[in-house]
């Protein structure tokens, strides 16, 4: 959970998860679909996906691997992770690197932070032996505690006197800021399609890439001057081979991820011809309103499905 993610946002989904999932054996048996609800809202839902997968590996095999090599295995699990877990779980003495080592050994050594690989053996270089997991934890927290990316605390620093960035007076030019790139926007159109009884479609997102297992309305990006009512329509037609009526705008939701944004509008639709049915194979349903809590949602849907069941405002 906290890949990419800060503690303070994490920490009430690993409570609210480790209750509902509190064994190894107990995640392994869950659907996938009832792991990715608890994990609604935290983002980066092939994490989810991994630790399901893991989860599983683990317990048909009997034993959690217990080396950085066999941990590598894993789903989900790549180097810093792998060799968190052997360091401290099991004592094995390899160096783990995450974003605050990396600032922390920048700052020492005067070094960009790139190639990652030459970072990595400066780290190997420093590992503390005897103490590899405690000496891991040590340095995590001297980067996310003192030695921050504005403003370090270079003052109460344990490692002053060997840090070559405060002998320079320039902790905070270390490491080298990455190159901004461009971030493309998106504009989609999503249908509120209901039928007779009231019930809502709603469609599966394939289990891998972007937001892979998760529900959503259907829709999708629009062309180039393209309306928000004719991608609508157009997205509806391509992709459950059905002709609609684009009604009113429920609402628009922006909404950033990690590589691109999006703004998202809403339209209340109307079928006039055919059965939906998802011309890519994707898993497809009626949902009663009420029953939209038992899905996991993108957030931006998740903020239109919100929209929906909120009271309408007092006109009188």
């Amino acid at each position: 959970m906290l890949q990419q993610t800060r503690v303070e946002y994490v920490q009430s989904y690993y409570e609210r998860f480790l209750n509902t999932f509190p064994t190894l054996e107990a995640l392994a048996a869950a659907s996938l679909d009832d792991i990715l609800c608890i994990w609604e809202g935290l983002g980066y839902y092939a994490r989810a996906r991994n630790l399901h997968a893991a989860a599983r590996t683990i317990v048909a095999s009997g034993r959690l691997p217990s080396n950085c090599e066999d941990l590598r295995s894993l789903p989900g699990i790549g180097p810093y992770t792998s060799r968190a877990i052997a360091s401290i779980a099991f004592h094995e003495p390899v160096a783990a690197v995450d974003g605050n080592v990396r600032r922390v050994i920048s700052r020492l050594f005067t070094h960009t932070g790139n190639p990652a690989s030459s970072v990595q053996e400066l780290a190997d270089k420093l590992l503390h032996t005897g103490r590899p997991g405690d000496y891991n934890q040590a340095m995590m927290e001297l980067g996310s505690q003192i030695c921050t990316p504005k403003r370090p605390r270079c003052t109460r620093c344990p490692v002053q006197n060997y840090c070559m960035a405060w002998a320079e007076g320039a902790p905070e030019f270390y490491p080298a800021p990455k190159k901004k790139v461009s971030i493309p926007h998106y504009d989609v159109a999503v249908a509120v399609l209901r039928n007779a009884a009231g019930h809502i479609f709603i469609q599966q997102r394939a289990p891998e890439g972007l937001l892979g297992g998760l529900w959503e309305l259907p829709g999708g990006k629009a062309k180039p001057d393209e309306s928000g009512p004719a991608t609508c329509a157009r997205e509806l037609q391509e992709e459950l081979g059905v002709q609609v009526t684009v009604g009113n705008l429920i609402g628009t939701v922006k909404h950033a991820y990690s590589h691109f944004r999006i703004t998202l509008r809403a339209y209340e639709c109307t079928l006039i011809d055919g059965k939906p049915e998802s011309t890519a194979g994707l898993v497809t349903t009626w949902a009663a309103p009420d029953q939209l809590n038992q899905f996991a949602f993108p957030k931006a849907n998740r903020h239109i499905l919100n929209l929906l069941a909120a009271p309408a405002a007092d006109t009188s």
